[in-house]
Formats: structure tokens, C-alpha cells, sequence
């Protein structure tokens, strides 16, 4: 499956805008979830493996081919690490997290809404 690119179709847009792309890349399965991991440190791939429930080792490797096209993760001696760009779509959905926190808080004590 090919990696979603700023300016290229994705699944849901022909449009080629970026957050279409982001919206397709982070919504595939484990995608998020290795970002994730990855934000506390770097990891070995075995390490990223047991992090992430002991997801398949080829699934666990199409998904390291499609962060490091994308440019959110790189290789490095110590293991797997998001780079530069990564680091910053974390700390970009660090208000997300919040408003999920309060919707979370928000639904709990009122589930019919």
C-alpha cells in the first residue's frame, strides 16, 4: 500500500492536500500507536514489537516503511526514533489529547450526550 504524501491522492481525497494526508497516514492501523511509543524514546524493533502488543513482524515492518517515507521516523544505532518532524506532529496533537481527556471526562458523567 502506497505511503499518503503531501500533494498526492489519498484514501477519501484526490485533492493532494496535506491534511488529507495526515489524516489517511495516521489512521492506519498501528500507525498512531508507533508514533506513540516512540515519543517516550527510541526502540529496538523487537522493542517496538513488544511495545505495540506483539503485532506482526511484517506489519510492524510496513508501517516503519511508511513513517520513514513519510519522514516521521528515522533508523539510528539505538533503534527506531521519531525525527524532527515527528517530534513535532506529537507536541501538535498534545492539545488533541487534552480536548480527548475532557470529552472522555464529559461523557462519563453524562453518557447520553
Amino acid at each position: 500500500m502506497k505511503t499518503p504524501l503531501p500533494k498526492t491522492q489519498v484514501r477519501g481525497s484526490n485533492s493532494g492536500v496535506a491534511i488529507m494526508a495526515v489524516f489517511d497516514l495516521l489512521g492506519r492501523k498501528w500507525n498512531m500507536r508507533i508514533l506513540w511509543e516512540l515519543n517516550r524514546g527510541s526502540l529496538s524493533f523487537r522493542g517496538l514489537q513488544a511495545c505495540c502488543d506483539d503485532m506482526s513482524p511484517s506489519v510492524l515492518n510496513t508501517r516503519i516503511k511508511q513513517l520513514t517515507t513519510a519522514e516521521l521516523l528515522c533508523s539510528t544505532p539505538q533503534g527506531y526514533q521519531l525525527t524532527d518532524l515527528g517530534l513535532s506532529l506529537m507536541v501538535t496533537l498534545d492539545p488533541l489529547r487534552e480536548w480527548s481527556a475532557q470529552w472522555e471526562a464529559s461523557t462519563r458523567l453524562n453518557p447520553t450526550k
